[in-house]
């Protein structure tokens, strides 16, 4: 087992402060460098791309970042200390000048036979370090580091050098099982988007295909004041497929686990319930407005990112209330699918009926069971048809969801996994071979 040792930050590498920058020296993306702004960081670590800026002021070839070099924010968007400390690596900026490094940031590296890059990276990401960052910043409004004791910053590290490569290989290799999992998740996300868009406009042929676009058969649409719909569907306002809509209780609630729970609006997500966060209580109206199965709810406020989620009960738990935020819905049947409404309310065309009715509210927007029985719903006269396009958005919804579970287990196993690796709490196996080459 190799020996770790405390050592401070300055023994394993160098630091060198990015760029102080004017207003003035942004330029656009043809004329200048990318700049890495604090807004690149994501809390914790990682690289957000819409924070890029271009500049084009006074810069060195000792400023020039290569791909894969390791920044961290050496200031803070509030004092909170949320992204202090917080590291990220350059990505590759192909076709474009050397990438900068604004004075937020701070560039860390290695020494070569002290420390390993990538371990490094993976390194400044434990908490025990950004905790120290954080006790080294100060400011009235935000945050910012006191470059001067990074150097002093104390790092617990594998001794060995092969030993922090083989660390750093082991959790790269899970980093990419990652984003190969996200980008197939988003892959899919796109796919749905644009799936529903046809189903939602051109629905399901007696063929069991989507019908020709409007441009190549014009005889099978017809027009209404909220666009085209197939000639089999009918527009109306949703209160004429709505027979009566309740709102759930307005009491106190915690997490004593006693009486029963009771849905709040963050538990419910486009099309599902997230019930692995329940507040609970013991007041007796609770249990007179339990969730039934099929029970259609939506939220009615909150950011308009989020108002007007809806999504159909199917016995997450045994038995459940829901609170005041959030109105079930009791559709009638025999015109609506639940299934239809539900995937119906998520789609872009519903969320821009729904601000156009939401009533403003301090920091979020509410749309009351009046007013969203105001808004116009296109729906096929033929059930069986509703049932179709909602199977084929469920088989969608279904591998986009197998694929997320994925995803949170692998995020679950880093976690745990950097924890263990990086404390030398579990060794890891170093390949003689490759650390004959290191």
């Amino acid at each position: 087992m190799s020996e770790w040792r405390s050592v401070p930050l300055g023994y394993l590498s160098t630091q060198r402060k990015g760029i102080n920058y004017k207003s003035e020296d942004y330029c656009d993306e043809n004329t200048g460098h990318p700049f890495i702004t604090i807004k690149c960081f994501v809390k914790g670590g990682g690289y957000e791309p819409t924070g890029i800026k271009f500049y084009g002021g006074f810069s060195t070839k000792a400023d020039y970042l290569e791909p894969g070099d390791i920044l961290f924010s050496v200031t803070d968007l509030t004092r909170a200390g949320d992204i202090v400390g917080s590291p990220l690596r350059v990505p590759e900026f192909r076709g474009l000048a050397p990438a900068l490094a604004s004075m937020d940031c701070m560039r860390v590296d290695p020494i070569a036979d002290r420390c390993d890059k990538l371990f490094l990276y993976h390194r400044l990401m434990l908490s025990d370090i950004r905790r120290q960052m954080v006790a080294y910043s100060a400011g009235s409004t935000v945050l910012h580091l006191d470059t001067k004791k990074v150097p002093c910053i104390s790092v617990r590290v594998p001794v060995d050098i092969t030993t922090q490569a083989a660390i750093a290989k082991t959790l790269d290799a899970l980093d990419q099982t990652i984003e190969k999992t996200e980008a197939l998740v988003e892959k899919y996300q796109q796919i749905k988007a644009g799936l529903m868009h046809d189903l939602f406009t051109r629905g399901i042929g007696t063929d069991g295909k989507l019908r020709p676009p409007r441009e190549q058969a014009p005889e099978l649409y017809q027009e209404t004041p909220i666009g085209w719909i197939p000639k089999e569907w009918d527009y109306a306002q949703l209160r004429s497929y709505v027979r009566s809509a309740q709102y759930g209780i307005s009491t106190s609630l915690d997490d004593s686990e006693n009486g029963i729970p009771v849905l709040r609006m963050n538990n419910i997500q486009m099309n599902r319930f997230d019930v692995s966060d329940l507040k609970y209580t013991t007041n007796l109206e609770a249990y007179t407005i339990k969730l039934k199965r099929g029970d259609v709810l939506y939220n009615r406020t909150n950011s308009m990112e989020h108002v007007g989620k809806t999504a159909i009960w199917r016995d997450e738990l045994q038995e459940c209330s829901f609170a005041s935020y959030l109105v079930r819905i009791n559709l009638q049947e025999d015109k609506i699918l639940q299934e239809f409404f539900s995937h119906w309310m998520s789609q872009v065309a519903a969320q821009n009926a729904l601000r156009r009715y939401a009533t403003p509210a301090v920091q979020q927007v509410n749309i009351n069971p009046t007013n969203l029985q105001k808004i116009y719903i296109s729906c096929p006269k033929d059930i069986d048809e509703q049932q179709l396009i909602s199977m084929r958005i469920d088989t969608l919804d279904a591998k986009i969801s197998n694929e997320q579970k994925l995803l949170d287990k692998l995020r679950d196993e880093k976690s745990g996994l950097m924890h263990d690796l990086l404390t030398g709490k579990v060794p890891v196996k170093v390949d003689p071979l490759e650390a004959a080459h290191v």
